[in-house]
């Protein structure tokens, strides 16, 4: 990298791969461990391997990475030329990522600010392309933090699953706990609320909780520039549709990215998740 910041972020940032290299962000993968093998997100798993081990309840599990791991992707950045690094991480509540970004950076070569986004998926993702944006204009490393920081305030991130069996499982499931009593009854929308998965509304069929979610989308875009990212598991056609809607829908729709979710949030989410982040530019 020739800028002075770098970016480093997490696999479950789940970016485009071409949007990783147009902003030269790094991600540094999480571990799914299914059944004995231990296997990197994005390269030795995909989210379809995923979804299908599941579906046949194989036994899976999830890992944050090491520092050792996070300590080679600063070493690299500042070989590269970085004279300080952004390290932006999946919220603390959901996995041990940031401590070990943490622990990585008190021995990094160059100054490295890491940051607890509160956020998955493309809402850190969005995170991240502010973040990289910033650094691209000339931002110093206290101007790019701040970027990331303003874009996860401003970020809501809201998603249906077909069952909440997955997350009780991965014990990720917050005050939503309380639906799993009446979970064969209702399908819930959930939302991420200070870096914890929370129950937004109950709804009884998948069809009017798809819809909900649509309109919850279009309420939260409102009449500002957004950027919206369309994910699911197993579910493009649910997915490709909602997009389009969406896209009719918002009326200053800037980025729209349609994509499916990598195996570390699938594992936690199961097959059938629909989920829609709403990021103000």
């Amino acid at each position: 990298m020739s800028r002075h910041v770098a970016i480093v972020t997490d696999s479950t940032a789940y970016l485009p791969q071409d949007a990783m290299e147009r902003h030269r962000i790094t991600a540094v993968p999480l571990t799914v461990v299914l059944g004995d093998r231990a296997l990197e997100e994005g390269t030795e798993i995909s989210a379809r391997s995923l979804a299908q081990a599941l579906q046949k309840r194989k036994p899976v599990t999830t890992s944050r990475p090491s520092p050792e791991m996070f300590a080679a992707a600063y070493r690299a950045a500042a070989e590269e030329g970085a004279m300080g690094i952004v390290s932006l991480h999946l919220s603390a509540e959901f996995s041990g990522t940031y401590d070990a970004a943490a622990l990585a950076a008190q021995d990094a070569p160059v100054p490295v600010r890491v940051v607890d986004s509160g956020m998955v998926a493309m809402a850190l993702g969005f995170c991240a392309l502010a973040a990289a944006e910033t650094a691209e204009g000339g931002g110093t490393l206290d101007e790019a933090v701040a970027a990331a920081e303003k874009r996860a305030d401003g970020t809501a991130a809201y998603f249906y699953v077909d069952t909440l069996d997955y997350l009780r499982r991965g014990g990720r499931i917050g005050a939503a706990q309380a639906l799993l009593g009446s979970a064969l009854a209702v399908k819930p929308l959930l939302q991420l609320d200070e870096g914890r998965i929370e129950l937004r509304e109950k709804v009884r069929t998948a069809s009017k909780a798809i819809a909900r979610l649509e309109e919850i989308v279009v309420e939260r875009a409102g009449r500002s520039p957004v950027d919206i990212a369309v994910q699911h598991l197993a579910a493009g056609e649910r997915a490709a549709a909602l997009a389009e809607r969406l896209r009719e829908r918002v009326p200053r729709l800037a980025e729209l990215y349609v994509s499916e979710v990598g195996a570390v949030i699938g594992a936690h989410t199961g097959p059938g998740l629909l989920g829609a982040v709403v990021s103000p530019r």
